[in-house]
């Protein structure tokens, strides 16, 4: 079951000042996988006035809960990350179309703003980078296609797509460089025949490497680079190319008009320059490490600059239709 986190106007502001801007007001629904958002939600309280709900969960069961709730859906909006999930909502028609806050977006921003602006970018990460520890491993892999070598058998971890959001890109990500969903699988099967070890999120995955099970961990490059604060040994490697991650803001196209209003307000406050100071802040080894998408915004220390990294962008509208079943083909053959 997902724990919601509920926000009331006294988190955010004093009574009186909720008493004098909460008229009218109903409150905003945030399904969110994000490390940050709970200060994010304060400080756009705070801000606004505005109530706030914060149901917080893996990406998965997030979208297992729109899902289920399509019909009489209980969000307002959804905070994860990766694209193709909002791809599939969006051709779902569960998504408002047309909105991208008044924003200057950088070349990153104005490469992942979908064409009928159903969903609004917030920054970006990378999947997957090759986390582990310089004391076990001195030579690490040098491409995709090594990690299939009897010399690492057992030794490479990696998340599940039913519960980590970021996963699913990657598998695609995978397809799309290799060129079909065949040779994708063919992959991910060679993979699991040399042992892969299959966890839940990227916590588990990067315990795993930290507790030995594991030599080599491919998770997002914020779980990677974080875990570098609390283990100096810890070593991370990009390798071609790398699947860009955005995380982004959709807006649920059956609430009301003033939800609707609220969370339009809520997308335009998180990449306003308070709103990424708390991305910034709010998790400084995890989610806080990531890519701007807004003009004069600085990513925080330590993140490579992306002009060492070969990275590629999927399309979401490619990709998003097949994310059930292909996630059903994982979950089914490479994680059981």
């Amino acid at each position: 079951m997902c724990a919601a986190v509920v926000v009331g106007a006294a988190a955010g502001a004093t009574p009186a000042l909720a008493a004098k801007k909460g008229n009218k007001k109903v409150p905003l629904i945030v399904y969110s996988a994000q490390g940050y958002d709970q200060a994010v939600v304060h400080a756009f309280q705070a801000a606004t006035g505005i109530p706030t709900e914060l149901d917080t969960n893996s990406t998965g069961p997030l979208l297992a809960q729109i899902q289920a709730s399509k019909n009489n859906p209980h969000w307002g909006l959804l905070w994860v990350d990766g694209q193709t999930a909002f791809a599939e909502l969006d051709d779902e028609h569960l998504l408002v179309k047309h909105f991208e806050p008044k924003v200057k977006w950088n070349a990153l921003g104005k490469k992942v703003i979908p064409k009928d602006q159903s969903f609004v970018p917030t920054g970006i990460t990378l999947m997957a980078p090759v986390a582990y520890t310089s004391k076990v491993l001195k030579n690490p892999p040098t491409s995709w296609s090594t990690l299939l070598s009897s010399k690492w058998k057992s030794d490479v971890g990696m998340n599940t797509p039913s519960q980590s959001g970021p996963t699913y890109p990657f598998i695609a990500g995978m397809m799309s460089y290799l060129g079909s969903i065949t040779k994708g699988k063919q992959f991910f099967e060679k993979l699991k025949a040399n042992g892969l070890v299959i966890h839940t999120t990227n916590g588990p995955t990067v315990s795993a490497l930290a507790s030995g099970q594991i030599k080599i961990a491919l998770v997002q490059s914020t779980a990677a680079i974080g875990a570098e604060h609390t283990d100096p040994t810890l070593r991370v490697k990009y390798l071609s190319p790398t699947t860009m991650l955005p995380s982004n803001i959709g807006i649920d196209a059956k609430a009301t008009k003033t939800e609707i209003a609220e969370a339009k307000k809520f997308a335009a406050f998180v990449l306003s320059k308070l709103g990424q100071a708390v991305m910034k802040t709010g998790t400084p080894t995890g989610d806080s490490l990531y890519y701007p998408v807004i003009q004069g915004i600085r990513p925080r220390p330590g993140l490579p600059s992306l002009s060492s990294v070969k990275v590629q962008h999927t399309n979401p509208y490619v990709w998003g239709p097949r994310e059930a079943s292909i996630n059903s083909w994982f979950v089914n053959t490479i994680t059981k």
